[in-house]
């Protein structure tokens, strides 16, 4: 059965090379990140894989990276902009934020045609989460109906930064490990023993670090994409002239099916270590990681 690995790009820099996070080598042979997520795809069962971008991107990412993967899989490209609308809709010229991931999703309508696990571009997961989603979306209980979805669930303490706050999407599951709400929530700060969020007052408010909390790590059907095409018109209806922040995200679409019966999510628990590069001042953890990775021979030391 055909899987599709999506990976969102299109927030990425238009200039190329170190000073992109995305782009920069952390791997002993200049992998770049997405190098590992594609591995670890390919190696739990994903067949196929899309990478949403930006036109302005096109040539330079397939120098760095798209050419050389098409040589391993089937490659595709979905585009995301920011005038990309619906009829009646039209773009703010003042403004510069990304419409958010459910716009980056919907990019990919008429391209993604299988089962298919989304991931942002800029985020190391570890080889478990692939695994599992990979084989919930194969199984008899996805199949069974379109709008039973999986995520990814890992623990808050193992997705934390060094370096400052963090934003997560906080998970509470029902006894059957079904999601029943995702909570976006802001500025969590990694503390002595455990995980803070800041009060109104600037205190610290101690939060739960056992947690599960969402990664973008989304295990999805095709029928996934053509709801977002009416439910991004509801959104854009309800954006305020002048609101220029404003993004139609992921966990708070799934949230609003889940609420409103359209969709069932399995959480399928991961205990992965997270690495990412959201401060510059993680890059050189997110390197010695990698190189423990390498020398305890999870990975090659030439990945491809």
């Amino acid at each position: 059965m055909d899987t599709t690995l999506v990976i969102m790009a299109a927030g990425i820099g238009s200039r190329f090379g170190g000073g992109i996070k995305q782009l920069a080598p952390v791997g002993p042979s200049g992998e770049i990140i997405m190098d590992y997520s594609i591995h670890d795809a390919l190696e739990a069962g994903f067949n196929k894989i899309v990478f949403i971008i930006r036109h302005d991107l096109e040539k330079d990412f397939r120098e760095v990276i798209g050419n050389r993967i098409e040589k391993i899989c089937d490659v595709s490209y979905a585009f995301q902009e920011l005038e990309n609308l619906p009829g009646g809709y039209k773009t703010p010229a003042e403004r510069k934020k990304p419409w958010g991931t459910g716009h980056a999703i919907l990019s990919c309508k008429g391209i993604v045609k299988t089962p298919f696990v989304v991931i942002n571009a800029d985020d190391y997961y570890g080889k478990e989460a692939f695994v599992r989603v990979h084989d919930y979306l194969v199984s008899e209980e996805a199949r069974k109906n379109s709008s039973n979805y999986c995520m990814a669930g890992f623990i808050l303490k193992n997705t934390l930064s060094d370096n400052g706050g963090v934003t997560r999407g906080i998970c509470t599951v029902d006894e059957n490990n079904m999601l029943v709400d995702v909570v976006e929530t802001s500025d969590i700060t990694k503390i002595p023993g455990g995980a803070a969020v800041p009060a109104e007052d600037g205190t610290l408010v101690p939060i739960d670090a056992e947690s599960y909390v969402s990664m973008n790590f989304w295990g999805l059907t095709p029928e996934f994409i053509d709801c977002l095409e009416e439910d991004f018109i509801h959104f854009l209806s309800k954006v305020k002239p002048g609101d220029m922040k404003s993004e139609y995200l992921l966990p708070t679409i799934i949230d609003d099916m889940i609420k409103s019966g359209k969709a069932s999510v399995k959480l399928l628990e991961t205990n992965d270590k997270w690495f990412g590069v959201t401060y510059k001042e993680d890059a050189p953890v997110v390197v010695e990681s990698f190189k423990k990775l390498v020398e305890a021979g999870v990975y090659p030391e030439k990945l491809m």
